[in-house]
């Protein structure tokens, strides 16, 4: 049998809470200035890791960084278009001659733009929602997962969504772009393994600033459906990724796990929604 990775045995197996613990490790995390991503990075910091805060706007990662160091976290801000493989290799080479090193990547920033029917999708819409959800996750997977497997391992977490299973027709490059997502957390966990691990998070609906585009009485009617009635939380993401973050999911790998409030699972007539008999 191959040897473990050496961040499968950082704490011993009868310490629950260290199992979870992120202290030392660095993290970068991308589209970490908003949403789930915020969410994500904050609870990475209170865990214990160092945070690289990644996001589009320089301006808005600076105000993370500041949050996250004045409640005492290690934390530099990197803007990057994660759509653009230039921005990537940058950016990978600035964490690398700051750190050293990089235990922890989230693949989290993602753009689904509003259209009113396919047609209306113009070539390059749809080859910009493809870059920044699947292209650019790819490239930067590749490059720090390679690095990390060269090093100490590390774990991969990349942030899909259920319009990966459940599309609709107004996702719709948005929903193929992260089914690509799914397959491709499979063939990177096949290709790093053993010593990194790859793992999916696939979220449904949060009430982030995406839900300022939702009919919200539409929403509430079709929520009455999901097994547990509502949409989720930004705060409601953050036990499933340090889970697969850390070594609380030592024998996880090529995993895609569902964190929606069984939202995917829901049918017209379900739930309280459900016409009476």
């Amino acid at each position: 049998m191959p040897e473990p990775a050496e961040t499968v045995s950082r704490h011993p197996r009868d310490d629950v809470a260290g199992l979870f613990d992120l202290t030392g490790r660095v993290a970068v995390v991308t589209g970490a200035t908003r949403g789930l991503g915020l969410a994500i990075a904050t609870g990475f910091a209170h865990s214990g890791a160092e945070l690289v805060v990644v996001s589009r706007k320089a301006e808005a990662c600076e105000e993370v960084v500041a949050s996250l160091r004045s409640e005492g976290a290690n934390a530099i801000a990197c803007a990057c278009h994660v759509g653009n493989w230039e921005s990537i290799d940058g950016l990978v080479d600035r964490v690398y001659r700051e750190f050293g090193r990089v235990d922890v990547l989230v693949n989290n920033a993602g753009i689904s733009p509003i259209y009113d029917k396919p047609s209306d999708v113009s070539e390059a819409l749809f080859d910009k929602v493809i870059a920044v959800n699947l292209k650019g996750p790819f490239r930067l997977a590749a490059l720090v997962g390679e690095r990390m497997l060269a090093g100490r391992g590390g774990s991969i977490v990349n942030v899909s969504s259920i319009g990966a299973v459940r599309p609709t027709r107004d996702i719709i490059p948005y929903a193929a772009a992260k089914a690509g997502m799914n397959a491709m957390t499979v063939a990177l966990a096949d290709a790093l393994g053993p010593r990194v691990r790859v793992n999916a998070l696939m979220p449904g609906p949060f009430l982030t600033s995406i839900a300022r585009q939702w009919d919200m009485n539409r929403f509430a009617e079709r929520a009455r459906t999901f097994p547990l009635r509502r949409a989720g939380l930004a705060e409601e993401i953050v036990g499933a990724a340090i889970y697969l973050a850390s070594d609380a999911s030592s024998y996880t790998t090529g995993t895609v796990l569902t964190v929606d409030g069984g939202a995917q699972w829901s049918m017209p007539g379900a739930g309280d929604a459900k016409p009476d008999l």
